[in-house]
């Protein structure tokens, strides 16, 4: 080669030596795949195979079609379940009616969030208001109910049911139960008007409680404008700047915020009659009795049983956290040094990170995305024998250029599934992380194949550069493997029925596999296989992953304490009426509960959107996280990579989705029955001090 030409060749492969001088360590290609920029599409011929390769959707009115289709195909289903004798055949039936109109439904109801199209995302919306009607309407549809009645009834068909068929049957009864189909015509048409006022409560509520609100700009000292959104003469508060070192705007957040709305007010009041008069109407004490029902909880009383035992047992600590806090605002501001409900998260911050140098920007160089999906690969590997891998989206497939899609593989059951990853930040897309079923696992008779399970993970990260990949905080990384273990708890299921696929199980369970992975996220055995600084190469020291794991029990008690008083307010608002304001039963709880004061013209259950998706279940968070912590500290905590115990894990826990009775699958992965005592231990014990941890962090 000559000179000349030696020149060019380096000109032209500049990008490509510099990228290997500055970035020293080599990626598995799911590394590679999530620290590169996606490649743009070069054929412009491809054909368009449609959203999630459904060749409908290739365009806005193809979710017409898809519609259109799925509900003739459901006219057919409610005449073969209406009219095959009783048995197994009948529950297939079922399954399939549910599954033909959850494909459809659960994809736009993902669209409709997601897609950066607003002509995708009115249609997917017109999509899923369509298809809930129709939900609605077959919730309610007697003779669809007698053909399954006719089933249950009989204990010599019953007896003769595998145990997975038999709890399907049983759950689809209960659908129609709570929708009032056993009432007489009059009462059921009463539930089904409270049914569809309650969808539209519901939205309202929904929509309202992350609305900003707004004050004359005059009415705030003018050096903190600059902390908020303006509009025009008034400044505009979309949330609590809870992380603001200033005392005064977390104060004016918080007060501005949460300033109660008349008519937000009236919708949540409404929202709570109409849930108990909906759950009096088809035969439950409380809507929360009716919310319960199949959960590991059971009752509302097991729940508040729960919570103030766990408070007892807090008491002490909680007080403890709550004058750390004290004296921290004393240090910080010695005028004003009275601890407020705006300090909390703020101040527990700034104790742990005085405590343990946890600044998230010493972290994020070892966290880049792609040792982070790496690591979860390698984890996915040992414990269950399946890997991720990379695969080139088809044209029309993903909504956004910057989606990844994983397919997971099983080294003996080969291709379980597929995870569509929608992982950075774009306008118009929801700011939380969250995971999505797409379409649930199944055993076909059609085809006499298993219907693959697909998902998608949505995060809001930031975008990689042209020299460096997308850095993690501790928490993104966190939330990462949160959602990654909702999702392998979708693909690792290989469930009979559609119905009960992966996470359609009881709420206090479903966190489960997701609260799991957090420990698996902040174990020094684990993070050592991946966290790597991108540049050097160099392993994240293991004093910092200590740290950062001691720095969690800093007020965790004071954390946790205000997580009991969340669940206990949503408990009390699902009980029998109370015939006092939402504000007036707030006040109390927050006193019983926590014990910081409520502030006078604030209505924080307002923004408690949690009560729609979460109404009487937001208890399952905590009851969730003890489960997960014993399962932790018996199963994995001496080898987190043993691979019996994983195996163990997916068999007993995983595989079954809501097949099996919640408490059962606890019971099979810990070979004895918890009790709510134990529960509330298992909590408690996780805010002990790691000694071990404080004698390294002296050392080093």
């Amino acid at each position: 080669m000559s000179a000349c030409k030696r020149l060019l060749y380096f000109v032209k492969h500049r990008s490509f030596w510099t990228h290997i001088r500055r970035n020293v360590t080599t990626w598995s290609p799911v590394g590679a795949a999530f620290n590169a920029k996606p490649a743009r599409r070069q054929d412009l011929f491809e054909k368009n195979v449609g959203l999630f390769g459904v060749p409908e959707l290739s365009c806005p009115a193809g979710f017409q079609a898809a519609t259109k289709a799925a509900l003739k195909n459901t006219e057919l289903l409610v005449q073969n379940a209406c009219s095959c004798p009783p048995g197994v055949e009948t529950v297939q039936c079922f399954d399939q009616l549910s599954d033909g109109l959850c494909k459809v439904a659960d994809l736009a109801d993902f669209i409709k969030v997601a897609h950066p199209d607003p002509a995708f995302r009115e249609a997917a919306e017109k999509t899923c208001i369509d298809i809930g009607t129709v939900v609605e309407k077959l919730n309610t549809n007697v003779e669809l109910c007698k053909s399954l009645k006719s089933l249950l009834d009989n204990p010599d068909i019953v007896s003769q049911l595998d145990p997975d068929t038999r709890r399907v049957a049983e759950l689809f009864m209960f659908d129609f139960e709570i929708s009032g189909i056993h009432l007489d015509d009059k009462l059921r048409k009463e539930a089904v008007a409270l049914h569809v006022n309650l969808l539209d409560l519901n939205n309202e509520f929904l929509v309202g409680s992350h609305m900003p609100n707004r004050i004359a700009r005059s009415s705030i000292p003018e050096h903190l404008h600059i902390h908020f959104a303006n509009e025009g003469s008034f400044i505009q508060v979309g949330g609590l700047h809870a992380d603001s070192p200033d005392d005064l705007v977390r104060e004016i957040a918080y007060r501005i915020y949460l300033y109660p709305n008349a008519d937000l007010m009236g919708c949540l009041e409404e929202l709570l009659k109409c849930r108990y008069k909906l759950a009096k109407l088809v035969g439950y004490d409380s809507y929360g009795h009716r919310a319960l029902k199949g959960t590991m909880a059971k009752t509302p009383e097991t729940v508040m049983s729960f919570l103030q035992l766990l408070t007892d047992k807090l008491s002490d600590r909680t007080a403890k956290d709550f004058k750390m806090m004290r004296d921290m605002k004393k240090k910080l501001n010695p005028c004003n040094s009275e601890l407020m409900p705006w300090d909390h998260p703020f101040l527990s911050g700034v104790l742990r990170a005085e405590r343990y140098n946890i600044e998230p920007s010493l972290y994020s160089p070892y966290l880049s995305l792609g040792a982070c999906m790496e690591g979860l690969n390698n984890l996915f590997s040992q414990l269950y024998g399946v890997s991720l891998m990379s695969e080139h989206p088809s044209a029309g497939e993903v909504w956004s250029e910057d989606v990844r899609k994983l397919a997971v593989v099983h080294e003996k059951e080969g291709l379980l599934g597929y995870i569509y990853c929608d992982f950075f930040h774009r306008s118009n897309k929801p700011h939380q992380d969250c995971h999505f079923t797409i379409r649930g696992g199944r055993w076909c008779r059609e085809t006499d194949q298993y219907q693959l399970p697909v998902v998608v993970l949505m995060l809001s990260l930031p975008h990689p550069t042209k020299s460096t990949p997308t850095l993690l905080t501790p928490g993104m990384m966190e939330n990462l493997f949160h959602e990654m273990g909702h999702a392998m708890h979708s693909m690792l299921g290989r469930t009979r029925y559609q119905h009960v696929t992966g996470t359609r199980c009881a709420t206090d369970f479903a966190e489960v596999p997701s609260i799991l992975m957090e420990y698996f996220a902040t174990d020094y055995r684990v993070i050592s296989q991946f966290a790597r600084h991108y540049e050097t190469g160099k392993p994240l020291p293991e004093s910092m992953v200590a740290r950062l794991c001691e720095s969690k029990k800093v007020c965790g008690a004071a954390d946790t304490q205000l997580q009991i008083f969340y669940a206990a307010l949503d408990q009390i608002y699902h009980s029998k009426p109370q015939n006092r304001s939402t504000t007036e039963i707030l006040k109390e709880m927050q006193q019983k509960f926590y014990g910081l004061p409520h502030i006078p013209n604030t209505a924080w259950q307002l923004r408690f959107s949690h009560l729609i998706g979460y109404g009487a279940k937001y208890y399952s968070y905590l009851m969730s996280r003890a489960v997960a912590s014993m399962v932790w500290r018996q199963c994995f905590v001496q080898d987190p990579l043993n691979r019996d115990m994983g195996e163990r894990y997916r068999r007993e826990m995983l595989a079954h989705g809501g097949a099996k009775e919640p408490m059962l699958m606890v019971e099979g992965m810990l070979q004895r029955r918890p009790t709510i005592e134990d529960f509330v231990d298992a909590l408690v014990s996780e805010l002990h001090p790691n000694f071990e941890t404080f004698i390294m962090d002296s050392e080093s």
